[in-house]
């Protein structure tokens, strides 16, 4: 089977290309935009959180690391899935895998509708999304070289954003010119560096808030699995994927921990809200500067809000553009293990799967649609089960690691300390479940089984179809 698919899909991402992925990857909306509400449920805690999420991330993507490097193959962990666990399990890592971006892609698109609206309020939400739709479609249909640069330069503008941030955040607390509220004392001040005990009569004090915000952030890391699907098309996987992966874990460390410590430093935490990023902050914090331009002069309060919808409408772009990539190759790799009509496996003359990127463009194209005609109620419930797809994802790629390295002892990039990473992973997803159902988040922890009983039955039809064919 690998075999076979190397000699159709063509190895076009480059080393640099792999890099700005995997970067990309761990910069996105939920670094931008979502760090707010776990910062109003933990405070600077928060910082904490993201660090020790980072390292689950990181060993869950060493594990799936050391797996796609010794087979470089379309459908990334859900051929590992069906190899090493059985036909069910790959069928539903698979599944699971591509309806979650389907319903990411959904939200992505909406968004990106947002955010045109904010510059041409006179454009309707749908003409933008539809437009943006058409266009990164049509970008991943030409060759996956092409998908590749785009998503290099998207992950250039916000790669480029952040560390200027960082940069002018490390600027204003040493020369003062923060004001007399930019101190690293901000992390400490205000209830101490744990201020929000949810558990507690006061709510003040204690680690719970933490602890309640932990599953928020580790949904920060959503999408660092890209990197296993990019393994079949990439030149010299053995090379370029360890390199990939060993730097998440570093780039977390600069890019969440250490900004969170710069702009927590700028403002008191309590400033923040569910709306709001920390990255707010920085920007505000620019009111009394100005410079000259070609004899004009230039206020930068009057780019804040053009500098933020650019950055977060890159991100929301980037992340669409990964979400068509990854989609057309899982549905693609399911079509090759018969867990999927054949006709997905067809490829262009560029050897992109052209018929799996359509389809899964229409499923996407449909959910906007949806998220525009249906109840407010019924988008929170397609949300939760992003949060249930999600663990799924997570879980399964420790529990097939460990089956795998059942049947492969030496391998060239073995994963970070096997098998303890593998089972701190699992108890740390198990928890985050238990503390969802505790701090409220019952209903995402509730369509786990509805959503597995679904693609068992589905399973089931479909080793019917086989057995009559």
């Amino acid at each position: 089977m690998a075999k076979s698919e190397e000699q159709h899909l063509k190895r076009g991402l480059q080393n640099r290309h792999i890099q700005l992925i995997a970067l990309g990857g761990a910069i996105g909306t939920g670094l931008f935009l979502g760090i707010g509400p776990a910062a109003v449920l933990a405070g600077p805690s928060v910082i904490l959180g993201y660090a020790l999420a980072g390292v689950i991330a990181f060993f869950i993507m060493r594990q799936l690391g050391e797996m796609v490097v010794e087979e470089p193959v379309s459908g990334s962990f859900s051929h590992f899935a069906y190899k090493y666990w059985g036909s069910f399990a790959g069928f539903a890592s698979g599944w699971n895998y591509w309806i979650l971006y389907i319903l990411v892609s959904m939200s992505e698109l909406t968004a990106i509708g947002v955010y045109v609206h904010f510059w041409w309020p006179e454009i309707p939400l749908w003409a933008s999304s539809c437009f943006f739709f058409i266009a990164i479609n049509a970008l991943n249909l030409t060759s996956v070289k092409v998908y590749g640069e785009a998503e290099f330069w998207f992950s250039i503008v916000k790669v480029v954003a952040i560390i200027a941030m960082i940069v002018f955040g490390i600027y204003l607390l040493v020369s003062g010119s923060g004001g007399p509220q930019a101190t690293v004392a901000n992390l400490w001040n205000d209830g101490g560096f744990f201020p929000k005990g949810l558990m507690q009569p006061d709510g003040k004090g204690g680690y719970q808030g933490l602890l309640a915000a932990i599953s928020l952030i580790m949904f920060s890391f959503g999408g660092l699995e890209l990197i296993g699907i990019t393994a079949a098309e990439a030149d010299k996987p053995e090379k370029t994927i360890p390199k990939a992966t060993n730097q998440v874990i570093y780039r977390i460390l600069i890019f969440y921990v250490g900004a969170l410590i710069i702009l927590f430093s700028l403002s008191p935490w309590k400033g923040i809200t569910t709306n709001s990023s920390p990255f707010v902050m920085v920007f505000e914090s620019l009111k009394g500067f100005q410079f000259t331009l070609f004899g004009k002069t230039i206020y930068f309060t009057s780019l804040i809000a053009n500098v933020l919808n650019l950055i977060v409408l890159t991100a929301a772009l980037s992340v669409y553009n990964s979400c068509v990539y990854s989609n057309s190759r899982m549905l693609y790799g399911l079509a090759k293990q018969g867990n999927a009509p054949k006709f997905l496996s067809q490829l262009n003359k560029n050897s992109v799967p052209v018929m799996a990127t359509i389809v899964s463009g229409l499923f996407a194209a449909i959910c906007i649609v949806v998220n525009k005609l249906i109840p407010e109620k019924a988008l929170e419930v397609l949300m939760s089960l992003v949060v249930s797809t999600l663990i799924i994802n997570w879980i399964m790629i420790s529990v097939v690691h460990l089956k795998f390295k059942k049947h492969k002892t030496n391998t060239k990039f073995p994963s970070f300390i096997y098998p303890v990473s593998n089972y701190i992973c699992l108890v740390f997803l198990t928890g985050i479940l238990v503390l969802m159902w505790i701090t409220g988040m019952k209903l995402p922890v509730a369509l786990m089984p509805v959503w597995v009983v679904f693609l068992y039955i589905c399973f089931l039809g479909v080793k019917r179809n086989k057995a009559a064919a």
